[in-house]
């Protein structure tokens, strides 16, 4: 568990950008989350990682995983980081960090909530406490639109689409703002939580 101090609190994202789409997403978790007063966020390029790196995630309180969906899962590059998380959860180094996700795929539905339901395993195997999205479903009634927050239909984390033929590495400005929304909570519970760990050990 991170040793509690008066210092910021830090988020970090785990990522792996894929064609620039998970990236942007990532962007705008982070400037949701920088949005809560006395927040640090760091990104981490999983598929470069670094002891450094290592470090920052072991010493965050909050960690965001972030991946494109392929093939029903995360991208390969997660995976490889995943599974080298594997001496953290020797040592529970990570046990009750707060931890959420995001992903990106070029199908509506495109099955993200596979990866998903994969980030939050691998938070469950470390400890970690998750955080879903906080949204109800957006565009599913006839008054509705496709700039509707979680205008995709997730529940477990933030969900976004973008054409598979786009070289861009834009994103749907709902899927972005749906991110942000994910960064603005993820500051909130973990502020929430490392509040209380504080007050408890005055």
């Amino acid at each position: 568990m991170t040793a509690l101090t008066d210092d910021p609190v830090h988020i970090a994202l785990a990522c792996h950008g894929g064609r620039g789409h998970t990236a942007m997403l990532g962007e705008a978790v982070r400037a949701g989350a920088s949005r809560a007063p006395d927040v640090k966020v760091t990104l981490v390029r999983v598929d470069r990682i670094t002891d450094e790196d290592w470090r920052l995630l072991d010493d965050a309180h909050a960690i965001v995983f972030g991946a494109p969906t392929y093939m029903g899962t995360a991208s390969a590059a997660f995976h490889t980081f995943a599974e080298a998380s594997a001496r953290r959860w020797l040592t529970r180094r990570w046990q009750d960090k707060v931890a959420a996700g995001f992903t990106n795929s070029g199908s509506m539905a495109g099955d993200k909530a596979g990866t998903l339901g994969y980030f939050a395993t691998l938070a469950a195997q470390h400890g970690m406490l998750w955080v879903s999205l906080g949204l109800a479903s957006g565009w599913n009634r006839s008054s509705g639109s496709e700039s509707d927050l979680n205008r995709l239909g997730f529940y477990q984390g933030a969900g976004a689409q973008s054409p598979v033929d786009d070289r861009s590495g834009t994103a749907h400005p709902s899927d972005l703002a749906t991110a942000e929304h994910l960064g603005e909570r993820v500051a909130e519970v973990t502020r929430t939580l490392v509040a209380g760990r504080r007050a408890l050990t005055l």
